[in-house]
């Protein structure tokens, strides 16, 4: 395998009043892991869509192995040996693991064998650590496996040159450290790897070269070696993190949520949770831990009232805020205004004439507390980046603190900025007296953050110690 040598110079982008990218360069390497780092909104995603010819540029070049590239569509990237594996998927939920695999092949009469796609998919599984069920239909799987569904879609195209967007947000500290481990094999048979990545330690354990971009304009480029955290820090943030007052925790109040031996079955009469019993109080934030599938997605949409058991007692408010793991499939309507998705809260409970001056101002005032940047309230969702949308989110949830509020792995995806600034709101939430439930696949984040813990194996609830071993323990069963 030949390493692909990769370069953007000059590379300056528009979207309409909006300047994504201002004179910004990169160069691979061809053979090594080049991570890209920056806030939210630094241009890093687009910098490698343009890569990957699913834009074009206003202006600059890019070159492959030195020749100039002028790709009209990713179908020329891909043809030149480049996979991109998106941070928001691209994947068909009504058909199978293995038809997602095979929507990707070239021409139009190579037909569809299903012994030879659930093969590869196997293979691929053996070969990465990135296991799935080649038969399991897309929209039935946790959002994890569908993250490792888009990796392993682009290693099917045979590609020399993969272009990873934050590709571990969603995965357990074992399955990224399984996927690096490939990363560092493929690299090390010639391939070329660019990790776009918010993780500093990782990028740094992991990475050969280092290039971070602020504000769309490239502000640092060195070898991995040469680099540590602190410097990184800065050349992103362009200076020191001010730290934020850490708001005291106030009186726990009185019970809030309340589940008493729930059961949940999928659609499929599988069993998912079984005999769950759990209080949350006004006041306190509750940790939950546990491996996928093990029943925490059941156990936090069950207390947020997006489903219903199958047998036991639930005691919620009418009103509790949502921030789902995956926003694009659970939370919002990228086509749509952020005024628009504002007004999708609690949208069940309006009656009459929808007030769009008020929710206007109530989007704007939300835009500004939560340091949301986006050129107007009126653009599409879809044109910010990924971490403001997940910023615009949890602002929406937490807007007029409600009750109670249901939190899945809420810092995917966000820089050490909003990463601080999202834990700040919580525990500024939790002051005002809200309940608050956090899943995150991050142990050190929710040993940090809650009060207590539970943990969920095999479909139940366990108490557990606030304790890094003891948390690890009982996510394997181990007592």
């Amino acid at each position: 395998m030949t390493g692909l040598h990769l370069s953007l110079d000059a590379i300056t982008k528009r979207f309409g009043a909006t300047l994504a990218l201002d004179n910004a360069s990169i160069t691979v390497r061809g053979g090594t892991l080049h991570a890209l780092l920056g806030e939210n909104g630094a241009g890093k995603t687009t910098l490698m869509r343009l890569a990957f010819g699913m834009t074009q540029p206003d202006s600059g070049v890019i070159a492959l192995n030195g020749t100039p590239c002028h790709w009209r569509s990713s179908a020329g990237a891909i043809a030149a040996g480049i996979g991109m594996v998106h941070q928001h998927f691209l994947l068909v939920p009504a058909m199978t693991v293995a038809e997602n695999i095979a929507l990707g092949d070239r021409g139009v009469f190579t037909g569809f064998s299903p012994r030879d796609a659930a093969d590869r998919v196997r293979r691929i599984g053996a070969e990465t650590g990135l296991i799935l069920d080649p038969d399991s239909r897309v929209g039935d799987l946790p959002v994890s496996a569908q993250q490792r569904l888009e990796i392993v879609k682009a290693l099917a195209r045979n590609a020399k040159f993969l272009i990873l967007d934050e590709p571990t947000a969603v995965l357990t500290p074992r399955e990224a450290q399984e996927l690096y481990e490939w990363l560092r094999g493929f690299v090390i048979r010639g391939g070329t790897v660019v990790l776009i990545t918010h993780k500093l330690r990782e990028a740094l354990s992991i990475a050969d070269d280092v290039t971070v971009l602020r504000r769309g304009r490239c502000v640092l480029s060195a070898p991995a070696a040469e680099l540590n955290e602190t410097t990184i820090v800065q050349a992103m943030l362009g200076g020191r993190i001010d730290p934020s007052p850490v708001p005291e925790k106030g009186t726990v109040g009185p019970v809030v949520l309340r589940i008493m031996d729930v059961a949940v079955d999928d659609d499929q009469g599988v069993r998912r949770l079984t005999e769950a019993t759990l209080d949350i109080s006004a006041g306190e934030i509750v940790g939950v831990a546990g491996v996928e599938g093990s029943g925490q997605r059941e156990l936090l949409r069950v207390l947020a009232g997006r489903v219903q058991p199958t047998t036991g007692q639930v005691r919620i408010p009418e009103r509790v805020g949502f921030v789902p793991e995956d926003r694009h499939r659970d939370a919002l309507i990228p086509e749509m205004t952020l005024v628009e998705n504002v007004a999708l809260q609690d949208a069940s409970l309006r009656t009459g004439r929808m007030q769009w001056a008020s929710i206007a101002s109530q989007t704007a005032a939300l835009v500004h507390a939560h340091d949301v940047r986006t050129a107007d309230i009126t653009v599409p969702v879809a044109s910010l980046s990924g971490g403001n949308q997940q910023k615009f989110v949890l602002a929406r949830e937490l807007a007029g603190a409600p009750p109670a509020l249901i939190a899945e792995n809420p810092t995917r995806g966000l820089d050490v900025r909003a990463t601080a600034q999202v834990l700040l709101q919580l525990r500024q939430a939790r002051a005002q007296g809200v309940a608050i439930v956090v899943y995150s696949s991050d142990l050190d984040e929710i040993l940090a953050l809650a009060d207590r813990i539970v943990v969920c194996f095999n479909g139940r609830v366990i108490s557990t110690q606030a304790d890094g071993d003891a948390i690890a323990r009982a996510m394997i069963g181990v007592s």
